[in-house]
């Protein structure tokens, strides 16, 4: 990735802006791709939710249990439960978009609620939807 360049663009009144722009606005736009369908939200959120599952039993429960630190759990576990409401309202979402199934949404559902469930979920059915 490329750090951050400033740019100098003159304004209308004569003065000078800086501008800090981190790619090209072409990568720029095609990261941003993933807004505009239902389950490409849901695979980015998915990714994210896996994450915060992955760090809190990885990372924040050995934390609290084994040093002492029950802070660790309260802040992943707040992060967590936000990405996990997301996840389901993403899934929910792309079902009635998509007219899936119900019996696909509990799959989701229950990826969800596994550890890795949501790689799993984007790999195996999600990655090859999003190009139809």
């Amino acid at each position: 990735m490329t750090p951050a360049r400033r740019l100098a663009t003159p304004e209308s009144s004569g003065t000078v802006r800086l501008r800090l722009t981190a790619a090209p606005r072409a990568l720029r736009w095609a990261t941003m791709q993933w807004i505009k369908t239902s389950i490409g939200r849901l695979r980015v959120i998915g990714f994210w939710e896996g994450v915060s599952f992955l760090v809190l039993l990885g990372i924040a429960m050995p934390l609290k249990y084994f040093a002492g630190y029950p802070a660790a759990v309260s802040v992943v576990g707040m992060a967590h439960g936000v990405l996990f409401m997301l996840y389901l309202w993403a899934a929910i979402q792309a079902t009635l978009d998509h007219n899936w199934s119900w019996r696909r949404l509990l799959l989701l559902a229950v990826a969800a609620c596994l550890p890795a469930g949501p790689f799993v979920v984007d790999a195996k059915i999600l990655r090859g939807l999003e190009t139809r």
